[in-house]
């Protein structure tokens, strides 16, 4: 669970739209107050989602190759399967030059209501999925469980974060550079996507099918 939950929680981190979206929230108007209402309802969905996990597992793992286990299993290799199907389709899809969305040239205009939203909104949902699949196996009588699932919610968020720490330490040179790095990562925004969804996915797919076998 503890390497598998590392991988996710590294592929959501280093995901580009949320990381684009947050840049774009912290060069803004009151950019600080936004991207710490973006940080703290991102990782709020984490927890949640966690959370919901637990309250159905009761908080102990099922048996191994029980049916709720192997449901787990099969999930994260549907996740992973879909994930490697996504990145090839991506992969052989020529990238099409594309702008800003529609709704970043009104982000000074945003409230603290929607940057919350928008961390939301802006979930790798499958890689989230794939990571409550996971916590199935989680035992909250261990306190190495505890220790996993706490820093699989700091890994996933280690970007938003240290965006936010940098905007707060250095905001002199901090909007600048966030703004470069948002470029980079619009123009490779393509390449990533594959390169994240192909390298979890396989991962996945690996994981699911010997967690079945």
């Amino acid at each position: 669970m503890v390497v598998d939950l590392i991988v996710i929680g590294t592929a959501i981190t280093f995901g580009p739209l949320h990381n684009s979206a947050c840049m774009l929230l912290l060069t803004s108007r009151r950019g600080v107050h936004k991207g710490l209402a973006f940080l703290l309802s991102w990782l709020a969905n984490l927890v949640v989602v966690i959370a919901c996990v637990l309250l159905l597992t009761g908080g102990t793992p099922p048996e191994r190759h029980s049916t709720p286990s192997t449901a787990a299993d099969a999930a994260k290799l549907a996740i992973g399967v879909g994930l490697v199907l996504f990145g090839a389709y991506r992969l052989r899809k020529p990238a099409r030059p594309h702008g800003p969305p529609r709704w970043s040239t009104r982000i000074d205009q945003a409230s603290l209501g929607t940057s919350a939203a928008l961390a939301w909104l802006l979930q790798p949902w499958a890689m989230v999925a794939a990571g409550a699949a996971m916590v199935v196996n989680a035992d909250l009588s261990s306190l190495a469980d505890w220790l996993a699932l706490t820093g699989y919610c700091l890994l996933a968020t280690l970007s938003i974060l240290a965006m936010q720490l940098y905007i707060v330490w250095a905001p002199a040179t901090a909007g600048t550079r966030l703004s470069a790095l948002r470029t980079w990562l619009e123009e490779h925004q393509a390449q990533l996507v594959v390169i994240l969804s192909l390298l979890a996915g396989l991962w996945l797919t690996a994981s699911g099918i010997y967690a079945l076998v």
